[in-house]
């Protein structure tokens, strides 16, 4: 009897499927969407003009991006490398490993003096281009650092 429902309820499953599958099918051209609207099937062909487009175009995948701002402090993401220097409490990251100093990742550094808890005076740049595995916090390349 199981076997039975199984199979029953398979061969339904199947047939919804094949139904669903079948319905563009025919002449080839999509049908209209219930706005009325046919779907996009193809991509749009280049300029043959060879014009760029604006960095404003939302399909330019090379257009500059706005700098984003760090949710959990406000600041926003830098976007210069110029060296900095930070002082406060290194905080633990959601990740093993992660070190955070005022909403920026420490990269680097003696982990004998970055731990978390202590009190630190640190210099280098931010490199907000640089992908880390720690999900949080803008990357700052640490080139020295002290316990203060």
């Amino acid at each position: 009897m199981r076997t039975l429902r199984i199979a029953a309820t398979a061969l339904i499953v199947c047939t919804a499927l094949v139904a669903c599958g079948g319905q563009d099918a025919g002449d080839g051209i999509a049908a209209p969407t219930p706005t009325g609207v046919s779907p996009v099937t193809e991509l749009p062909t280049p300029d043959p003009t060879g014009a760029v487009p604006s960095p404003s175009d939302p399909l330019d995948p090379t257009a500059p991006v706005t700098p984003r701002t760090d949710k959990t402090r406000g600041l926003p993401k830098p976007t210069a490398t110029a060296e900095m220097t930070l002082t406060g409490r290194i905080e633990s990251g959601v990740e093993p490993g992660c070190l955070l100093l005022d909403g920026y990742l420490l990269l680097g550094g003696d982990r004998d003096v970055l731990a978390a808890g202590a009190s630190v005076t640190v210099t280098g740049q931010p490199t907000p281009d640089v992908l880390t595995t720690c999900q949080q916090g803008t990357p700052f390349k640490v080139s020295s650092a002290r316990r203060s």
